[in-house]
């Protein structure tokens, strides 16, 4: 309908001589108009047309009348605004349309026959999941799955960190504590202890730099020996997390695998896009206006930057047909990307025609102001994900579920994942325990009860002989009917912008919407001549909950 109404009035500006105009037609934000869309188009061309806007919007309203398809009235509002109110037929279809599409309601095909790369969590291996990327891998999930529904080909990709200067720190800190590298505390022990003394201590420095030499070059067996101990526990570790989130990769590429071709690529390209500098090879300013940056250090090793040219080579490789390539960190590294991006397409023809995309994250921080756990380490994304977990096993023993242990963990991941997506892209998380375990308002686990007890509610009007059906609607509709059929809408939207926030905000308005309704209508009672029309519109409501929290990487527990 939204498309349809901007299209008429498109020609109707056009037949009074405008062909171009910057309007909108939205859902009004006052939901006491009773309009389904609203548009300020009289108010924009009132300049060009040298008239009152509500003049002009009377005559659109005259013009249009009866002209659009599913629109029943058009109505003046304020200074020239026009309201526009569906039919009730559009809504009883809408409710059909949805109970028939299922699983698919909400999808699209706007991005059929497009690859879509997505590289997320991407931890530094050789220590507890850092919080940052536990944050990165909620949001990333998320993105890939806005992208599913749209119709694209989705590879999700992970890029640890298994080599460089931070797994050479943690080497070196084993063999000072000989500590067990099959154990991942005593990993980020070991990390603690070599990064503080490779900032203290210039001895131990020069000593971590030759460790990392050493890795790169392969040629200190014991040293080898307990890199490949610890990222095969840092491995298992991260698949473990990764698995209660929801996540599976298509493809796991390296920082070891990417750096030799990384190097390659630099040295290959010394003169046409990088500069020799003081023995290093750098990325200057002058190419990009941004600023220099080092791909090659003075010891001819690859920097983060070498590495990730390579990392890019190997992804494209893999997937030559890409159309699309987004990797998801934090906003701290919005200008590291921004020179990156300007080198690889320098060098890589398809890197300048496809879209090549930083999505960034904000920071995570806690109410009570601490960053750390009980234990007085920084707080990391499997202590935080412990630390949900245990709360959320009090709430779910309140509940009446048959697996307990099963929706503990679907609560603590809708928890922590709503309250993360909830935030606009880039945006500091501060996080909230205790609102984000409610079971009332703006969360996650309030989005599963609602579900839940939708079920609930049809269960019980089934066995009074109640099921849904959409054939018989009363003449009004009902408020929660306005909202339900905006689903896809919000999908297409959260999408263009690279926004799940837009869906979370929507699906709360929607829960809160269907207890309203529930709380005024009986459902259950095979006496109500409308009782089956609401058991649709309350499966609608269901299935539209279930297809919006699987966007968000939340299961929905049928019970609670």
């Amino acid at each position: 309908m939204q498309e349809a109404i901007t299209k008429a009035l498109h020609k109707a500006l056009e037949e009074i001589g405008i062909s171009e105009a910057a309007f909108v037609v939205e859902h009004p934000t006052d939901k006491n108009t009773g309009a389904d869309y609203f548009s300020n188009v009289a108010l924009v061309v009132s300049k060009q047309l040298q008239k009152n806007p509500r003049e002009i919007a009377d005559e659109l309203a005259t013009s249009l009348g009866g002209e659009i398809e599913n629109v029943e009235k058009i109505e003046v509002a304020g200074p020239g605004f026009l309201n526009f109110y569906a039919k009730r037929s559009f809504f009883t279809n809408k409710i059909k349309s949805i109970l028939e599409a299922g699983e698919d309601w909400g999808k699209n095909e706007n991005l059929i026959g497009q690859t879509v790369m997505v590289e997320y969590t991407s931890p530094n291996l050789f220590k507890p999941l850092h919080v940052g990327n536990l944050v990165g891998n909620i949001i990333g999930e998320s993105i890939t799955r806005l992208f599913e529904f749209a119709g694209a080909h989705v590879k999700r990709i992970n890029y640890p960190s298994d080599i460089g200067l931070t797994v050479a720190k943690a080497v070196w800190g084993l063999k000072r504590t000989g500590g067990n590298p099959e154990d991942i505390l005593a990993l980020g022990e070991a990390y603690r202890l070599g990064n503080e003394a490779y900032e203290s201590d210039e001895v131990v420095k020069e000593e971590i730099v030759a460790v990392n030499q050493a890795l790169y070059a392969g040629s200190d067996d014991e040293l080898m020996t307990l890199r490949a101990k610890g990222i095969e526990t840092s491995k298992k570790q991260l698949d473990a997390i990764c698995k209660m989130l929801g996540t599976e990769f298509d493809t796991v590429i390296y920082e070891s695998e990417a750096a030799p071709k990384g190097t390659e690529l630099v040295k290959e390209n010394i003169g046409k896009v990088f500069e020799e500098s003081d023995g290093a090879i750098v990325y200057p300013e002058e190419k990009s206006g941004l600023h220099t940056r080092v791909f090659l250090n003075s010891k001819g090793l690859p920097t983060y930057e070498a590495k990730d040219l390579g990392n890019f080579s190997k992804k494209r490789e893999l997937y030559p047909d890409w159309t699309v390539s987004i990797i998801v960190t934090g906003n701290e590294q919005t200008e590291y990307f921004k020179v990156l991006y300007a080198a690889l397409r320098e060098i890589y023809e398809d890197a300048r025609a496809n879209s090549l995309e930083h999505i960034p994250t904000g920071f995570l921080t806690l109410t009570t102001g601490k960053m750390s756990s009980r234990k007085g380490n920084v707080l990391t994304g499997e202590s935080l994900l412990a630390d949900m977990e245990e709360a959320a096993r009090e709430k779910a023993s309140e509940t009446r579920a048959d697996n307990i242990e099963t929706l503990t963990k679907q609560v603590a991941v809708a928890a922590l994942k709503y309250q993360i997506l909830r935030q606009a892209m880039g945006s500091n998380i501060v996080f909230d325990k205790e609102k984000a375990l409610s079971f009332e308002g703006d969360s996650g686990p309030y989005l599963q009860y609602t579900y839940a007890r939708i079920g609930s509610v049809l269960e019980k009007a089934a066995v009074a002989g109640v099921v849904p059906d959409a054939s018989l609607p009363p003449k009004n509709m009902f408020d929660i009917e306005r909202l339900v059929y905006q689903f896809d809408e919000v999908v297409e939207a959260a999408l263009v912008e690279r926004s799940p926030h837009k869906v979370t905000g929507y699906l709360v308005e929607l829960a809160s919407g269907f207890n309203s309704f529930y709380a005024k209508e009986r459902i259950a009672d095979a006496n109500d001549e409308y009782a089956l029309y609401k058991a649709a519109v309350a499966k609608t409501v269901q299935q539209t909950l279930k297809n919006g929290l699987w966007l968000l990487g939340i299961e929905v527990p049928e019970k609670m």
